[in-house]
């Protein structure tokens, strides 16, 4: 793919923040806004936001894979509370850094008033893929339903760069090299498309990159990797209420092989 080289290389322009000074912006409770562009605008893009943003790098790398293992109940039940809008909804998954081999267990919450919180424990999964009993507790301490069993439903690999601003208490990551695997290692890929999300305390918060995407011009979205790698793999009743995000990703497939192709 000709766009990843550009994309290095423009990341080499930005200045770099470590790891413990971006804890300070760690944003645990916070709004998130999300936008989905063709990968090969994402250069450009980059070019737009220096200046403005440093990125993080961690031992001279400044982009990093990641691995996540969603889990859910044997109906589903996470899947459903988002696609049916549920107010307040959760999102239980292991996110492993590939760079350094460190996995965390994640509780994701969107609250009644849009907010994300997020709380983790660093943890993995057994060796039969279940949650130990450090784990099991863990969640229990945010969602107590009764009997809840949990099993792992769906793999999704991307690399990620991410960045914090120089004046706003906010992060920006992008998403890129997507790729979705069930448990029975079917894979679906979207090399075509990146995903941004503007990670900040508020929405009357100013950000340059909302003035940048506005240029595009590109609309907020609200895109579950989960729900969307979900609805690709499994029969699911209520599978329809993904579908305009599916269209959604058809068309900036469209538009990137068009500017490929022009």
């Amino acid at each position: 793919m000709i766009h990843v080289p550009k994309i290095y290389n423009v990341l080499n322009s930005f200045n770099p923040i470590g790891l413990e000074e971006m804890d300070n912006v760690r944003l645990m409770d916070r709004i998130d806004t999300k936008y989905l562009l063709p990968v090969n605008r994402i250069p450009e893009l980059l070019i737009k936001m220096d200046g403005g943003y440093r990125i993080l790098e961690i031992n001279g790398l400044r982009f990093f894979p990641y691995l996540t293992t969603y889990l859910d109940t044997d109906d589903y039940m996470f899947f459903n509370q988002h696609v049916i809008g549920k107010p307040e909804r959760n999102k239980v998954r292991y996110r492993k850094y590939e760079a350094s081999g460190i996995s965390y267990l994640e509780v994701k919450r969107k609250t009644k008033k849009n907010r994300t919180i997020k709380w983790r424990i660093e943890n993995n999964l057994t060796s039969d893929k279940k949650c130990d009993d450090k784990a099991s507790d863990f969640i229990k301490n945010f969602i107590p339903q009764k009997a809840l069993v949990l099993k792992p439903v769906l793999i999704n690999y991307f690399k990620r760069v991410t960045f914090v601003g120089l004046e706003f208490d906010e992060r920006i990551t992008i998403d890129y090299d997507i790729a979705f695997s069930d448990l029975d290692g079917n894979c679906i890929n979207f090399p075509f498309i990146a995903i941004i999300e503007l990670k900040r305390e508020g929405f009357g918060s100013r950000s340059p990159i909302v003035s940048i995407l506005k240029e595009y011009p590109v609309h907020p979205t609200g895109f579950s990797k989960y729900c969307v790698g979900t609805a690709l793999f499994n029969d699911l009743r209520r599978k329809n209420a993904v579908k305009a995000k599916l269209l959604l990703i058809k068309k900036i497939e469209n538009e990137y092989y068009r500017c490929l192709n022009a």
